[in-house]
């Protein structure tokens, strides 16, 4: 009887599910719990292998040895990564051609690292792969020709993303669309010292819809002179082909352009202004870009709903061209700003004319103050996330927050010296369901903004957890200081005014769409 009672308690429950509804679950799974659910027994073991679709290899060479029995229990893998440490030699092309006759499904491929794959080891991946889709590649050797023929034997490529190839140098032939002229979607271009080779591909893709470059070598007002004549002579292309029936409006415009610490002025962002249909728009940390640049981009592409602009402190983009964007572009949803010094001017005309603003970061601006919070509390209505970072605001840009913005759902302070550690407390007080980020600033607060520092995604900006990191919960003596002074300021009426000042657009401001 006890042995029976010990049988009964070993029984395997999952023995009576299909293996499908078994695949099902690992599919929520990471990748560690999914390798030790793999050595509960044969049957998981088996399970895991058929239904694992995504796999990532530290590509050594010491691996190579392993690959025909890897790739026959992962039979149906068709996202794959190889990364390579630059400590170690990484599997060589060989190795490649055998990924690529067992992997014939792949659809996705990363190479990060793998130096020892040359030209022609991609060139003969290239042509076992032709289900690709994504490729990423970063830091390996080989160059032009191998991008090439992968290009010419990939028609169904839609992501191509290169950073740091050796390959690609100054003299490097031109790299063209082949095959892949109609799938192409998305190009993004990181750390290369000849870009410009690109510039046959980014042309030549009929259906490309984002392009991104970021932190390439040389002069880029040329190749974005060449990319709006492409749009321009789309426009009339598109116009020809609705009266005469021609298959080229098949062509797609670009929506997505990212210049980031490029040597890029005002000729460049003129040029791409030609791309009328654009919706999301990155200036990041180029210097010689001004507000003229930005005043054509916002005068001709008024579809804008992302506008991303680092000023990295040049003080070459202010009010002028925030002004303008407030004036045309009326769809504006996302605006991110960093180190650029705008005043109430600008931030009360898009308070005034982008009444769909949703997200906004303001960061490391010295101009942007309590008035400057104050006008924004006060007409952003639909606005729902806000990030402040090393901005010269105080405790009363906080109290006209409470009491504004009646859709804000999350804020995030960080580095701004005139806020105290209290007055998160005081803001959950008045807004109970906001999620607010809030740190404790002290006197050495230095500040350098970036992208990443202030979270800024896709999806919008990200302003971080519930918690107010460093402030008291039970600071009860300091929340009533707070409390006090507060109304102190609104005794005064000095926050009141404010608010009502900006409550109405100013007549000279008021700018009708």
């Amino acid at each position: 009887g006890f042995r029976d009672e010990i049988a009964v308690e070993i029984v395997d429950y999952t023995a009576e599910l299909p293996d499908e509804c078994l695949a099902f679950v690992f599919q929520f799974l990471g990748p560690g719990d999914r390798n030790r659910c793999s050595l509960v027994c044969k049957r998981w073991f088996r399970v895991d292998g058929w239904s694992r679709h995504r796999l990532s290899l530290n590509a050594q060479s010491e691996i190579v040895s392993s690959l025909p029995s890897l790739f026959t229990r992962f039979d149906s893998v068709t996202k794959l990564a190889l990364r390579c440490s630059r400590k170690s030699i990484s599997l060589t092309d060989d190795a490649l051609l055998t990924i690529s006759i067992r992997c014939r499904n792949l659809t996705r491929l990363k190479l990060r690292g793998c130096r020892e794959i040359t030209d022609e080891g991609m060139s003969t991946f290239a042509k076992n792969s032709k289900k690709l889709r994504k490729l990423s590649c970063g830091s390996c050797m080989f160059g032009a020709k191998a991008l090439n023929t992968v290009l010419d034997h990939c028609a169904n490529l839609e992501e191509l993303s290169v950073k740091r190839l050796r390959g690609i140098h100054d003299g490097a032939e031109p790299i063209g669309p082949g095959a892949a002229a109609s799938s192409l979607k998305m190009i993004c271009l990181k750390e290369l010292v000849n870009g410009q080779s690109f510039a046959p591909l980014v042309l030549g893709s009929k259906n490309l819809k984002t392009v991104k470059i970021i932190h390439c070598l040389g002069d880029w007002d040329s190749v974005l002179q060449l990319i709006g004549n492409r749009n321009r002579n789309y426009k009339e292309n598109l116009n020809c082909d609705i009266n005469y029936g021609s298959s080229d409006s098949n062509r797609s415009p670009l929506m997505e352009i990212h210049l980031e610490r490029l040597q890029v002025s005002d000729i460049g962002l003129s040029a791409i202004s030609k791309c009328t249909k654009i919706e999301n728009l990155h200036i990041v940390k180029t210097p010689e870009c001004s507000n003229y640049g930005l005043v054509c981009v916002a005068e001709n592409c008024k579809l804008l709903r992302k506008l991303h602009i680092d000023g990295w402190r040049t003080n070459r983009i202010g009010d002028e061209g925030l002004i303008a964007v407030a004036k045309h572009c009326s769809n504006l949803q996302e605006l991110v700003l960093i180190g650029v010094n705008a005043t109430h001017v600008s931030l009360s005309a898009i308070a005034c004319n982008c009444s769909k603003l949703e997200r906004l970061a303001l960061c490391g601006s010295g101009t942007i103050g309590d008035t400057e919070i104050a006008c924004i509390a006060a007409k952003c209505m639909a606005l729902k996330k806000l990030c402040i970072k090393g901005c010269p605001i105080s405790d009363i840009a906080i109290e006209a927050l409470g009491s504004g913005c009646p859709n804000l759902v999350k804020i995030k302070v960080r580095k701004c010296r005139g806020v105290s550690s209290d007055a998160g407390e005081w803001l959950r007080e008045q807004r109970g369901s906001m999620l607010i980020n809030m740190d404790a600033c002290d006197a050495d607060c230095g500040f350098e903004a970036s992208v990443s520092d202030i979270g800024v995604h896709e999806t919008g900006v990200e302003v971080g957890q519930v918690t107010a990191v460093g402030a008291s919960t039970s600071s009860n003596g300091r929340l009533a200081l707070l409390r006090s002074k507060l109304g102190h300021f609104a005794g005064r009426n000095l926050v009141a005014c404010t608010l009502r000042r900006w409550s109405n657009c100013d007549d000279s401001l008021n700018i009708n769409l």
